[in-house]
């Protein structure tokens, strides 16, 4: 029996699988505008051909390394000849929300908060939330604004900023080894049929912010620098 799409994503498609689980086909599109890549654009702008093996790597290497960390992500296996991934079906929080955890004070949050703070400097793994909404452009939601909406609990709230700062660490650590800085890094939670609070999606250089020797690192080159 073949699989059943299920939904086809900007740059994944998901299956059903007869076990239950879910398998996520990584694409070839790209996000960005005008034939440039841009991660955060709403839109997909262009193909590269590769990005969704290299992808699929990266998030491999990582998957494996938190679930050995003993921390919970809905990753099971994968299959690099199809470029495709198995996880265990998770609900995302609302219509979906994203997690950024700062370690310098660049894009948005320099934006923001210039005023402040000088651009560059220093973040203690900073989490900040936003829904994922284009029309409204991405809001930041407060802890509390997530418990008065229903959105999630305050427990679930703390389990996922301790897990952000947690993977943010093997991810930076990772990086450092290879003579590489993460300014900032962007992830999706959700939570099993026990109500446990999982990471889900993917962890590609196209979801990081990542500098060497103060120049800003394009996704596809950190890729191959990463697997160089």
């Amino acid at each position: 029996m073949a699989n059943k799409l299920v939904y086809s994503g900007k740059t994944k498609d998901v299956f059903a699988l007869e076990n239950g689980n879910y398998l996520l086909k990584f694409k070839d599109d790209c996000t960005g505008k005008d034939g440039v890549f841009d991660p955060g654009e709403n839109s997909v702008g262009l193909t590269i051909e590769g990005v969704g093996d290299v992808n699929l790597r990266m998030s491999i290497y990582f998957f494996e390394k938190i679930n050995a960390a003993g921390i919970k992500t809905h990753y099971v296996k994968a299959n690099l000849d199809d470029t495709t991934m198995e996880v265990i079906p998770a609900k995302v929080f609302g219509h979906g929300l994203e997690v950024i955890c700062r370690n310098k004070a660049v894009g948005s949050f320099f934006r923001r908060y210039g005023e402040y703070i000088e651009e560059g400097a220093d973040l203690p793994s900073y989490v900040e939330m936003t829904f994922k909404n284009d029309d409204k452009g991405d809001p930041l939601v407060t802890k509390e604004g997530l418990i008065v909406l229903g959105v999630m609990t305050g427990e679930q709230y703390e389990a996922i900023k301790d897990m952000t700062q947690k993977i943010t660490k093997i991810v930076s650590d990772d990086l450092a080894e290879k003579g590489l800085d993460l300014y900032d890094i962007k992830f999706e939670f959700g939570y099993d049929a026990d109500g446990n609070v999982i990471l889900i999606d993917e962890i590609a250089s196209g979801n990081m912010r990542v500098y060497k020797n103060g120049e800003y690192i394009e996704p596809m080159t950190l890729s191959e620098l990463f697997f160089a």
